[in-house]
Order: C-alpha cells, then structure tokens, then sequence
C-alpha cells in the first residue's frame, strides 16, 4: 500500500532546494508526498533578490482540513522554519496526523559551516530543540548538532570516535534516531553518521570539491524514502550519501551554475530501478 508523507518545508521556485528534490525524491520512491508549504521563495536565499510570501496562517488551517479529513501519514517530514508558530505547527501536525506507528522526522536547519543562520535567534534555537524532544528521527549536521548539544557551533567531530560520542550523546538527550550529516574527518571523504536501539554505522564517500545547496533535502527525502521502503537506517543512510555523491559528480560535470542546485532529475531513475540497493560499497564502517 502507498505511504504517504506530509512535508513541511518551504518552497523555493528556483535553485533546486527545499519542497522541488523532496516532492521528486520521495514521488521517485514510490510514495505520495503531500507539500504543506511553510513559505514561498523566488529563489533559495542564497541567490541574491529573492522575494517570499510566508504561509504561515494556512499552515494550521490546512493542518486543521486534513485532521477532518482523517488523513493520517506514514511519516511527517520538516525541515527550514522560519518561526516559532511554525515549529508550533510541525508539532500539531505529528500530534494530530501521524500514523499509529508512522515517524517524524525533523530535519533541524539551524546553521552550517560553524555559523547560525541570521533568521535563527537564541528562541528559535531552543524552540528547535523541543521540536527535536518530540520527533523519531533527527538528522542535523555537524553545526546543528553542535547546538542542540549546547556546544560551540564551530566544533564538530574531529575522528570517528568523537563522531560516536557526538551521536551517542544527540541520541541520549532527544531520544530519537539520529543521523548526523557533514562528518569530515577523514582527508578526501566526507559522509555521516547513524545511531538507533538498533545499532549504527559512518558512512564516509569520496568527497567532490564543489559546494551545492540543496543536497541535505536531497540526502534527507532519500533516507525517508528509503526507510519507508523498509530498509534499515544504517542502509538508507548509506544510499542516501551515495545518491547526492552522484548528482554532485553528474552536476559538476555539466559545468552549471553551482547556485543553480544540483541536478537530480536525470538521476531519479536510480531511486526507482534499485540501483542503490544491489550497490556493494566499501563506504560503512564500524557498526555498533
């Protein structure tokens, strides 16, 4: 039976960020994926000019038709929120829509490269970590997770053993299965990491030097589509790595406009035949 999932993340019209890869990467996987969009952007923020129109007064009316409905959903997804009644409604949304035995997963954009996000105040980041109190999975980078450790946002895991103890320790105080993303220790890879009752692995790839943005939707919507498909985190995590590592190749070598995204279109088919589950890789390591 098709899954659904309900995203809330923003929209950005142009620069293959935010609701574009997710709506295509879990279509790809074979489930519905119902948008519930926190904002509309002209272009992600890093393009200079954009404009948007913020959603959040629809956001707890739609929440509100859908629970009259009783639509329930396999699996609540957000990531970028742009304020507090916006991770107000992320919880009303896992509250009242979540499936009996569904997930929330919670993707907590706070910050990257050792820096917080200039729309992210000291409020936000703690409302941030009540949102993360409540989800089943998170999957924060290294910066993120810095945060919600109550640590300097510039540190991050300096080996694999510091990764472990990063992951132990997210895992411990929010009580969620973590994925933590943008572990860089080893020269020439970079990858992540994962931890639930289950166990856990690092998953490192060979790492291209060209910055994109949008590859954490895009490695977040093939995790979520993968785990929906019934694969164990530590594998979902591993295809979701090798995915964007091959987009950010492909992409590289059409020589765009890195600013323009990656592009993930021509390589969905991937996400459909199984390519990524009969993939041997020598990427994971230690599972614990």
């Amino acid at each position: 039976m098709q899954k659904r999932v309900l995203a809330l993340h923003d929209l950005s019209g142009f620069g293959r960020s935010s609701l574009v890869p997710i709506i295509a990467v879990i279509s790809a996987g074979g489930h519905q994926c119902v948008p519930l969009p926190t904002a509309v952007f002209s272009t992600h923020t890093a393009i200079p000019g954009w404009i948007t129109t913020d959603l959040t007064d629809a956001m707890l009316g739609t929440i509100d038709q859908y629970d009259a409905l009783g639509l329930r959903f396999e699996a609540i997804y957000a990531g970028f929120l742009g304020s507090a009644d916006q991770i107000d409604c992320v919880s009303e949304a896992a509250k009242r829509l979540k499936k009996v035995g569904g997930m929330t997963l919670i993707d907590p954009v706070m910050g990257d490269n050792g820096k917080v996000y200039d729309t992210y105040t000291s409020e936000m980041c703690i409302r941030m970590r009540e949102l993360c109190a409540i989800a089943d999975i998170i999957t924060p980078n290294t910066t993120e997770a810095a945060i919600l450790l109550d640590r300097d946002p510039g540190s991050k895991p300096c080996d694999a053993d510091e990764a472990w103890e990063w992951l132990r320790a997210l895992r411990t105080r929010y009580g969620a299965e973590v994925v933590l993303t943008g572990l860089d220790f080893e020269k020439g890879k970079v990858g992540s990491g994962c931890l639930s009752e289950k166990g856990g692995a690092l998953s490192l790839h060979r790492r291209i030097d060209r910055y994109y943005p949008g590859t954490g939707d895009l490695f977040a919507s093939v995790m979520l589509a993968a785990l929906l498909n019934g694969e164990p985190l530590t594998e979902a995590c591993e295809q979701a790595g090798e995915y964007v590592k091959d987009c950010i190749a492909y992409t590289l070598e059409q020589k765009t406009d890195p600013m323009h995204g990656v592009q993930f279109e021509k390589l969905l088919y991937r996400l459909m035949d199984g390519s990524y589950q009969t993939r041997k890789t020598e990427n994971k390591s230690t599972v614990v």
